[in-house]
């Protein structure tokens, strides 16, 4: 798992200038917020208003983000190994150029084929793809600081969220969903995809950087490094599957919940939208302390405990809905969602580098990544589903929580490798 890369290591120099990868930290987290429009949380804002415009009912949109989604989680499959080849610089240009053409023809739909053609590319470059190309940069940049640099990048996307969540709903609001997803499409053609090319860089060797910023090489080394698992390696650990899992059935139920966010608040009683706005920024800003929380956290504890813990909170989640009443159910819920989801977040960044290391990290994450892309286009279809069964979207959340609950355990007490970070 650790057969190493020999490099010429020169310690002596003295560096003058704050470790690059900071840098790349950032450009990536901006490159996981250009993902907006392929997630379940862009989407929600737009779902109702695009569900009249078109005459579709919930049913049939699930079923047309399904098989999207099933499609667009192959992108990753194919992204995976391009990273490990051709580097992220090249793959996350242009990736996040072909995500703004999408976006713009999604804008322009008319039909049900137009909007499942537009959908499928926006969910395979956004939510599938551009979510690999994202983490796996940081991924590339950082071993022993693995955690604090997915902190940083965890509350970096988290605060850009929040922005873009109440800036294109406002957007929404004001000038239509077609404008507001237009203007998405113009921001990542003309603002992400030449940061992307201006910034990134493929490793920390690559620059003649040592990773983590313990030093300068002799000379810049190019290609990938060599210590790390294989990809048959790490799937055949209960680690990796644990991780994925937990992901998964998260995904699942937050793709469902923020899809169908307006019209789980309007079942529970609220029909005003500043109950629908302060549900969702206390979802978002539960994240963001829970990413701060669970970066620090992760430092001291095992990967496996934090997920755990995680998976227990989405339970305790599950269960308040359905049987909370009033205001204070709705605000604990969507806390305790927003909590989870920060600190699963963070592990799920962090957990693949640190366990496998950086040599096929691409396409250990591009695997990891389609079964997240797959469950999360089935949570929309099973919510509504639910819906037409059992009379409501909460009841679901009975069902699912034993689930959530039986893969806490798992998670706690599965064995996770550390990947060697010794200089090789």
């Amino acid at each position: 798992m650790t057969d190493g890369l020999a490099l010429n290591y020169q310690f002596p120099r003295t560096r003058t200038r704050p470790y690059y990868g900071w840098v790349i930290v950032i450009v990536a987290a901006l490159a996981m917020v250009a993902t907006f429009p392929g997630r379940s949380l862009g989407r929600g804002l737009i779902t109702e208003k695009l569900l009249t415009d078109l005459t579709l009912d919930r049913v049939n949109f699930g079923f047309i983000t399904l098989v999207a989604t099933l499609i667009g989680s192959t992108f990753s499959l194919i992204c995976g190994p391009l990273i490990d080849r051709l580097g992220t610089r090249i793959i996350l240009t242009l990736n996040t150029f072909l995500l703004s053409i999408a976006v713009l023809a999604m804008s322009r739909v008319h039909s049900t084929i137009t909007l499942s053609i537009t959908l499928t590319l926006t969910l395979g470059l956004g939510q599938s793809a551009l979510s690999v190309v994202s983490i796996s940069i940081v991924g590339k940049w950082f071993v022993r600081r693995i955690d604090s640099a997915m902190a940083v990048y965890a509350m970096t996307v988290s605060i850009c969220f929040i922005a873009a969540f109440g800036g294109i709903q406002f957007a929404v609001e004001k000038a239509g969903w077609r404008a507001a997803w237009a203007g998405i499409g113009w921001t990542l053609l003309l603002g992400i995809t030449p940061i992307a090319w201006l910034f990134i860089r493929r490793t920390p060797e690559s620059v003649g950087l040592i990773v983590d910023g313990q030093g300068q090489l002799a000379a810049p080394i190019q290609g990938e490094p060599k210590s790390g698992a294989t990809f048959k390696e790490a799937i055949s650990t209960g680690a990796f599957w644990a991780f994925v899992l937990s992901s998964a059935i998260f995904n699942l139920i937050f793709s469902g919940v923020t899809v169908f966010a307006e019209a789980i608040v309007k079942e529970r009683g609220f029909y005003d939208a500043a109950t629908f706005r302060t549900a969702g920024g206390t979802l978002v800003l539960g994240g963001l302390i829970a990413n701060f929380a669970g970066g620090w956290l992760a430092r001291k504890w095992p990967h496996g405990r934090l997920m755990s813990i995680g998976m227990l909170i989405v339970t305790a989640a599950l269960l308040i809905l359905p049987y909370g009443k009033g205001t204070w159910a709705l605000m604990t819920y969507a806390s305790l969602m927003g909590i989870a989801g920060g600190v699963i977040t963070v592990v799920f960044f962090a957990c693949w580098n640190k366990a496998f290391g950086r040599a096929h990290l691409g396409k250990i994450q591009g695997a990891a990544q389609v079964a997240t892309v797959l469950s999360s286009a089935l949570g929309p279809y099973i919510l509504a589903e639910g819906e037409r069964h059992q009379g409501s979207i909460a009841a679901t959340f009975v069902i699912l929580a034993p689930i959530v609950g039986a893969l806490a355990i798992f998670c706690w007490f599965v064995r996770v490798p550390i990947a060697d970070a010794s200089p090789k």
